[in-house]
Parts: C-alpha cells; sequence; structure tokens
C-alpha cells in the first residue's frame, strides 16, 4: 500500500494488525517458521474481512532453548521488547494508530513476556496468542501446549500441505515430565502431542475457529 492509502484507511478506523511469528522447529515433519506461515494466512484473512491494514511480519520471536536447530533462529526476550517497544512507537507517532493487536502462536513464557509489557503513550494494545484458545472439541487427542502436535500440524496441512511431511510425523506423549521440561529455557522441546492424528479437514476447522474468535476480538479493540 502507498501512504496516502494507509492514511486513509487509519482515518477510517485507526488499529494495526501486527503478527509477530517464530523460526523455530516444530518436529520434523513440519517447516520452520510454521507458526509465521499460519499468522500471516491468518493476519491476511482478518485484513481483508475487516478492512483493518496489517503490518509486515515480525518473523522472529524468543526461543525456547539456547540453540535452535539448523535454520532456526530466535531473539532474546529484551530484543523481542525493544524491538516492538521501538515499533509501536513508530507507528504510533508516525501514522497516529490507535489501536494494535499483537497476534502470536507461542506459548513461550519469556515470548509472552515480551509481548505483554510492549509500552505506549496512549495507544490501546492487546495482544493474543491464538494456541490460547480452546481446542478440545476440534481435537481428537488435546496435548496442552503445543509443539508439532495434532493442532499445528492439522493447520499447516490445511494452509500449505505441500510444507508437511506426514512421513516423518512421529507421536510424542505429553508426560508431566516431558511438559515441565519444555517450560525451561534450557531444554528445548520440538514435539509434544500427536501430529499422526492431524488432517487438513481438522485443520479447516480449525482455522475457521481461531478466524472467527479473534476477529471477534478485532471488533472490540
Amino acid at each position: 500500500m502507498r501512504p496516502a492509502e494507509i492514511e486513509t484507511r487509519l482515518r477510517e478506523r485507526s488499529i494495526l494488525i501486527v503478527p509477530v511469528g517464530t523460526t523455530e522447529q516444530h518436529g520434523p515433519h513440519l517447516p520452520l517458521g510454521c507458526d509465521t506461515i499460519i499468522l500471516e494466512h491468518l493476519s491476511d484473512d482478518l485484513s481483508a474481512s475487516s478492512g483493518v491494514i496489517r503490518a509486515p511480519t515480525v518473523e522472529y520471536g524468543v526461543h525456547t532453548g539456547p540453540r535452535p536447530l539448523p535454520g532456526g533462529a530466535a531473539l532474546r526476550r529484551k530484543t523481542l521488547r525493544r524491538v516492538m517497544n521501538e515499533l509501536i512507537e513508530s507507528w504510533e507517532e508516525g501514522a497516529g494508530v490507535e489501536s494494535f493487536l499483537i497476534l502470536t502462536a507461542e506459548a513461550n513464557d519469556a515470548h509472552q513476556e515480551a509481548l505483554s509489557t510492549i509500552r505506549s503513550n496512549t495507544a490501546r494494545i492487546t495482544a493474543v496468542d491464538i494456541y490460547s484458545l480452546d481446542f478440545e472439541e476440534l481435537l481428537d487427542r488435546p496435548a496442552g501446549r503445543v509443539h508439532g502436535s495434532e493442532l499445528d500440524t492439522s493447520l499447516v496441512l490445511f494452509l500449505a500441505p505441500e510444507l508437511v511431511r506426514m512421513d516423518l510425523a512421529r507421536d510424542v506423549p505429553p508426560t508431566p515430565e516431558l511438559v515441565a521440561e519444555s517450560h525451561r529455557a534450557d531444554q528445548p522441546v520440538s514435539i509434544i502431542g500427536y501430529p499422526t492424528e492431524a488432517s487438513a479437514a481438522k485443520g479447516a476447522a480449525l482455522y475457521n475457529y481461531i478466524l472467527e474468535r479473534i476477529s471477534r476480538c478485532l471488533a472490540e479493540c
């Protein structure tokens, strides 16, 4: 969009959708950045249906472990918070944006903290982790904390099936020990759950559910 078009849209409704993705592993069967792929589709569809413009995606988030697998990359918590603070300040002061809907798909505590502590002089900031929604009725084997599971695998099968290698998918039952390990900063866990239960049909139902819920949230921002 050209600057004049953006200015016109912001006069109509001064809100900006900001997707914040990650570039990390979700098991051997999913591509790096699968969270980003999901968020970009969601942000595009929200923008198209509501008329609210969206910012370019921030493609790096806070990683759960010290060393991402090959191709992965991450920011420190303080770095992501600083990046987001500076972007919000720039959009607020330069374009007069009055409200921000920040979308992410990363349950890491440090990542969530970075987004929940963004500062603004006057703008309203709403940060939503799409994986925090209740998906229990839409999944055969809900697994809590998401990483390469039935949930995210189904979503990518629906949105970008050519990027999924289901022949490499393997189930990792979410034992209490493994779930606890996934919360530790020094223990990256790439799969928790049952990706072999995933399907594109489930992904469609899950995606439409997310889209409907976030659309309601956007309407209230």
